[in-house]
């Protein structure tokens, strides 16, 4: 396992750098990619005084010529977590500003097919690749004010369900991992414009919301199944979450 490679795009914060810490507890050489080159690389530095192997990438996943240089850069890619994504915006479809999607597209959408492309001829290569795909329960049902982030992680599904039809009868397996509430520090801050109060409200109430590591624990027992067990799509939320429209809340 030492030598086995496992890529994690948006490592910088969240369910990204939980995840990569769990990879790298779990035997993997981790890389670790994001856009904020101090963060990662200070992940990097945690995890190999911990006694792991890791190194930094800074990336930017809409980048196409710069994913295509850091794929050329690895000697080898056994797991591709595909996490960079993100929210901006409740506005409705009537006025919301077509840049937010625009933006939220590319990172969820573009960014994924990006990464997938430039690293799936090692992930072929390894005899045994894993490709995750980091969706959400927005990918899967609609709700007033996200169509935005709706439409972007209903693409990343369809991604997923489409390489994994397109990839059958090779060595490469498509994991699906759809989470609903998670509480970050960054996400619902980064959907509210960096309204602390709105996103904070998103959680009030809500007595164990999901954490970041609880994603990524799901995301670690997904990747070390045995190689001819494929979880094909996996939702994850907390017990207080029914669904994206019923939540309890204690008063």
């Amino acid at each position: 396992m030492s030598t086995r490679t496992a890529v994690v795009t948006g490592a910088s914060s969240g369910i990204g750098a939980a995840t990569a810490r769990r990879l790298a507890a779990a035997g993997y050489r981790v890389v670790l990619t994001a856009r904020r080159e101090e963060r990662i690389r200070s992940l990097a530095a945690e995890l190999t005084a911990a006694g792991h192997s890791a190194l930094a990438y800074p990336l930017d996943v809409t980048d196409r010529a710069a994913v295509d240089a850091f794929a050329a850069s690895l000697d080898r890619c056994d797991v591709l977590v595909n996490n960079a994504g993100g929210a901006i915006g409740t506005e409705p479809v009537a006025s919301a500003d077509p840049q937010d999607w625009r933006t939220m597209f590319e990172v969820n959408v573009l960014g994924v097919l990006n990464v997938t492309q430039a690293l799936l001829p090692a992930l072929t290569a390894s005899g045994d690749g894993t490709v995750v795909v980091l969706s959400s329960t927005a990918g899967l049902a609609t709700y007033e004010g996200g169509g935005g982030y709706v439409a972007a992680k209903h693409g990343a599904h369809v991604i997923a369900e489409t390489l994994r039809l397109e990839l059958n009868g090779q060595p490469v397996r498509i994991i699906e991992v759809a989470p609903g509430m998670v509480k970050t520090d960054e996400f619902a801050l980064t959907r509210f414009r960096g309204d602390e109060e709105r996103a904070e409200a998103v959680y009030a109430g809500v007595a164990e919301p999901l954490t970041a590591d609880d994603v990524a624990d799901t995301i670690e027992w997904a990747v070390t199944r045995p190689p001819h067990v494929n979880i094909d799509l996996l939702v994850v939320r907390p017990r207080a979450q029914a669904s994206n429209y019923k939540v309890h809340r204690e008063r």
